[in-house]
């Protein structure tokens, strides 16, 4: 009787999971119930999963609105007909059209009109009439012609006390106030759950419309197929060629990274090869070597890693660069004999080249089997307040307060209690379908058998559900990703052969491994803008682990990861690894599997090997730990069965209760934060070659990094390292400058992008310009050519563009000024005076500040070039120490004076709030400050600037850092235009 559920997948409309919808079909006596979120289909497939589960025949609907006006309702007799709706959805998302008031003919759909909207003489074969509830009496003594033609609409779209978080979530999505939401913007009080015995009750006067609906949902049935691979299921179109391509493929690439006699990685390409086949994933494999061919085709930098990198066939084919024999790669992580699914594969591309490979891969592999993957945002935290706020009219200021304060005593009033009241209602309530950060399905069967297409802004298709429900229903993505890293490489190779002529090649990483100046640099950790080992933290981590070789750094990349850190183990492999000689192994089990990382979980696999030797998981359960701690697994039922089987085993092998209690312990904190070790080892790869950029082509690297909008740090940063570097900064310059920053020698000209404010079309045309037309000659010059107007011009000449004139800053101002004048009662032409004259206006002695210049470029770039931010300090003051003497003063208290550049929150086990501070010394080199919670409180950080800080250094595995006990922001110079 329930043709019309909405789950909370209708956004900010319904208020109910798809768990509780089940719990109340079932609560509430019914054992058929059609799901008709509005406008998509992002929970069906997961709808009718669950429904399966529990016993419940669900079937697959759409409600189709324009804006908040019901349409009519669809309902899918079969697979086809959910597919016809998808495909009608979609269509319509795809061309930005309205809905047709009138439904199209469809074959395998029932479509139901609410009542009143059509006459009974307009309804197809297909097509219904639904009488709600309070309609019932109008229906009655209303003539009707065609009684069958009229059904049971009872609407259930929030619980029993929820119409209010209802009304909330409409004055959301109409983004006014809750008391101007109009009626017609809102569902009806009765949209609930009512039992099956009363609404058979309500419905008892009319029984020709209990039979109409019982006889329409007996025509529906959905079987779908949840357990088959939903993927392309070959690459040539039959399996054999697929086989038998892949071999060709892998042998070729054997030859080209083993030659010819190794037997030992031939024997282990055979065997990867006929497990491969065996399991169906030939294609999967195939369509991601097709992809990396394209991409080196098109001479694109990449980066292959994932699961899929432990495979010895990924590193033949080229999507890796990681050996998994020289790494002892776990084997069965990358495939194991009960696993369906193939292993994922992360494929990082440059943020230039990735729309490129979207494009390529979208027609190559058709347009309606390929989506991106969806995602779901939702309501969190503070967006849950502050939308609240927004409509119950709160100021802004009582909205921050009430996130940043909550118990502040002026909270204290009913609007406040009202919106923290519903505040745990509504957490991670869906909020707005998106896009996944990568992922990319390929079907064997239109996409449209599973979802409706959304066609987001940069109109791509993409898939209504999440990456759970894929993963679910057969599906496993391509994750094609796009970071800043690869952009450094591939455009620092690109920039040396300009500045310097040389062609200079990254694709063999492992000559890196082995050069000593590269292993110096690692070791010093002078790393900034080095992929993955620039943090803060983890230039920390290398200096304690004094490391200087690929394989430290491979494990360097994953024990920086929260679940190592927050297990408490990576201080156990640090001193481990300082000491092997002292290592103690917990079991037996540990020295066998784990000798390589001193008795430590480090990676995904690691957990795998502890959770099958030592916990006597069979390697399916293994692997779901896997899934879990990679974030991809949600069945907690499931996780709780498998940790009863590694305690029942620990039991029946007498393991001490401490023991088996501390395993599971290490093994529970890697949830979602671990990498696998091929993973960590392809982050290193991609370290290695940024390495080896930066020790011996360190300026043009740092343009690069500039280029690519920097890494985990400010511009500022980057430009201090390419000054440290021996480079000649540059402010930019009309006549040497281009968009981007630029070298030419040693001298780095920052780029027009870096200006704040100035127009985007003129930045991007001034070089094309001058490319056309030669150098500029001034100002006038430069109005005529560029079309730039007076305030463009001005913000120009402040941060030292019009410098190749060499007249005072001031000067230029005067003169663009009378230029470009727009004054018309001025009696002369401004534009032509400096033409009809010799001689340009005299004008009285200016006097200019050097302080000037640095509060310019500060205003106008974010920070200075012409001189130092601790120009402006008013004392002259710098400390009694700077980073480069800090290990002499361990254990005593210091004074310095230093720049901040970051700052990250973190809280204490007892979830008091602390800091860790990164901070630039006067010479331009990092110091790691540590803010504990009462020096935190008493002295904040406020922002950057300059600080005086002063506490104690400790020295940490020869790593020091301050833990400050004060410090406070220096006082400053003013600018002297402002005295």
């Amino acid at each position: 009787m329930l043709l019309n559920l909405h789950s909370y997948y209708s956004l900010r409309y319904g208020t109910i999971s798809v768990k509780d919808l089940i719990e109340g079909i079932r609560k509430y006596g019914f054992d058929t119930a059609v799901l008709t979120d509005m406008n998509n289909s992002s929970a069906t497939i997961d709808f009718i999963r669950q429904c399966r589960e529990a016993g419940i025949n669900g079937l697959a609907g759409m409600e189709f609105r324009n804006n908040c006006k019901l349409l009519y309702i669809g309902i899918a007799k079969n697979e086809k007909g959910f597919r016809e709706l998808n495909e009608f959805m979609t269509a319509h998302n795809r061309d930005k059209t309205l809905l047709p008031p009138i439904a199209p003919g469809f074959r395998d759909v029932f479509i139901i009109y609410p009542y009143g909207s059509i006459q009974e003489a307009a309804l197809r074969d297909n097509e219904f009439i639904g009488i709600r509830p309070s309609e019932l009496t109008r229906y009655i003594v209303a003539p009707k012609r065609f009684m069958d033609r009229y059904v049971i609409l009872s609407p259930v779209s929030f619980k029993q006390d929820d119409f209010q978080l209802h009304k909330q979530l409409r004055a959301i999505d109409n983004n006014i106030l809750i008391s101007q939401l109009p009626a017609d913007q809102m569902a009806e009080k009765d949209e609930i759950f009512v039992h099956k015995e009363k609404l058979m009750q309500i419905y008892g006067l009319v029984p020709e419309l209990i039979a109409n609906t019982e006889k329409l949902l007996s025509e529906c049935r959905f079987d779908f197929d949840f357990k088959g691979s939903k993927n392309k299921k070959t690459f040539t179109g039959n399996r054999y060629d697929d086989k038998q391509l892949l071999f060709k493929y892998a042998m070729d690439g054997f030859e080209r990274r083993y030659g010819s006699n190794d037997k030992i990685a031939r024997d282990r390409v055979l065997h990867e090869l006929d497990i491969i086949h065996e399991l169906n994933f030939s294609s999967y494999f195939l369509i991601t070597d097709d992809i990396c061919r394209y991409a080196r085709n098109r001479n694109f930098h990449y980066v292959g890693r994932g699961s899929g990198a432990n495979s010895i066939i990924a590193y033949c084919l080229g999507i890796t660069d990681v050996c998994p024999i020289e790494l002892n790669l776990y084997f069965e992580r990358f495939l194991n004999p009960k696993r369906k699914s193939p292993p994922d594969f992360d494929v990082d591309f440059s943020w230039r080249d990735r729309d490129e490979i979207y494009d390529y891969i979208f027609k190559r592999y058709q347009g309606e089997h390929t989506a991106l993957m969806g995602a779901m945002g939702t309501f969190r935290d503070r967006s849950i307040i502050r939308e609240l706020g927004k409509v119950y009219g709160l100021p802004k200021p009582e909205i921050d307060r009430l996130i940043s304060d909550p118990s502040n005593m002026l909270n204290k009033n009913e609007v406040t209690r009202t919106i923290l009241g519903v505040y745990n209602q509504m957490a991670d309530f869906p909020n707005q379908r998106t896009i996944h950060a990568s992922g990319v399905l390929i079907s064997e069967n239109p996409l449209t058998c599973y979802s409706a297409l959304d066609y987001p802004p940069k109109n791509l298709p993409t898939m209504q559900f999440d990456m759970y429900v894929a993963e679910e229903i057969g599906f496993e993505k391509f994750d094609i990703l796009s970071q800043r890293g690869i952009g450094h490489i591939e455009d620092c190779r690109e920039i040396v052969r300009t500045n310097r002529g040389e062609a200079i090649e990254t694709s063999d990483p492992k000559r890196f491994f082995n050069d000593p100046k590269i292993a110096d640099q690692l070791r010093s950790a002078h790393t900034v803008g080095c992929f993955y080992i620039e943090s803060p933290a983890m230039r920390q981590l290398i200096s304690k682990l004094k490391c200087d070789d690929y394989l430290t750094l491979v494990a360097a990349s994953s024990i920086i990861r929260p679940g190592v850190a927050s297990s408490g183990m990576m201080g156990t492999f640090i001193e481990r690894h300082l000491n092997p000689e002292k290592v103690e192994y917990i079991h037996p089990a540990f020295k066998q599997e784990l000798e390589d990382t001193y008795g430590v979980m480090v990676y995904q696999e690691d957990v795998m090997k502890i959770g099958h030797r030592f916990g006597g998981l069979d390697l399916a359960d293994a692997d779901v730990l896997r899934r879990m701690m990679s974030g991809k697994y949600r069945n907690k039922n499931h996780m709780l069965e498998i940790e009863d089987k590694f305690f029942s085993h620990c039991r029946n092998q007498n393991y001490p209760e401490e023991i088996s209690r501390e395993v599971w312990r290490q093994m529970e904190s890697f949830a979602g934060y671990s990498f696998n070790k091929a993973h960590s080892a392809s982050f290193a790869v991609e370290s290695y070659q940024s390495l080896f950029l930066k020790t011996y082509y360190p300026l043009e690297f740092m343009v690069a990094v500039l280029n690519n909008h920097g890494g985990f740090y400010d511009r500022e940063v980057y430009v201090n390292e390419a000054k440290k570097a021996g480079a000649n900064i540059c402010l930019p310059c009309i006549n040497r400058s281009i968009f981007d920053t630029s070298i030419i020698g040693k001298d780095i000209y920052l780029g027009f992008d870096c200006i704040l404010n100035l127009e985007t079309k003129l930045a991007q045309s001034i070089s094309e310009e001058r490319k056309k037309n030669g150098p500029y000659l001034g100002i006038e010059d430069f109005n005529q050519r560029t079309g730039a107007g007076l305030e463009q011009i001005i913000i120009l000449i402040r941060c030292g563009a019009f410098g190749f004139l060499d007249v005072d800053k001031k000067e230029l101002l005067w003169e663009a000024h009378l230029i470009l004048n727009s004054n018309k009662n001025m009696n002369f032409q401004l534009g032509q005076l400096f033409q009809s004259s010799n001689e340009k206006p005299k004008l009285p002695v200016l006097i200019t500040d050097p302080l000037e210049d640095i509060y310019d470029e500060i205003e106008l770039m974010g920070f200075p070039v012409s001189g130092s931010i601790f120009d402006l300090a008013k004392s002259n003051y710098r400390g009694n120490a700077c980073a480069d003497n800090m290990s002499l003063f361990a254990g005593q208290t210091v004074r310095i004076v230093a720049y901040m550049v970051a700052e990250k929150w973190v809280k204490t086990k007892t979830g008091k709030p602390m800091k860790f501070g990164t901070f630039l010394d006067n010479n331009g080199d990092f110091i790691d400050t540590v803010h504990f919670t009462q020096s935190l409180l008493k002295f904040p950080l406020r922002g950057k600037g300059l600080y005086l800080i002063e506490g104690r250094v400790t020295i940490e595995y020869g790593c020091p850092s301050i833990d400050v006990q004060r410090c406070a922001k220096m006082p400053i110079r003013p600018d002297p235009r402002s005295i």
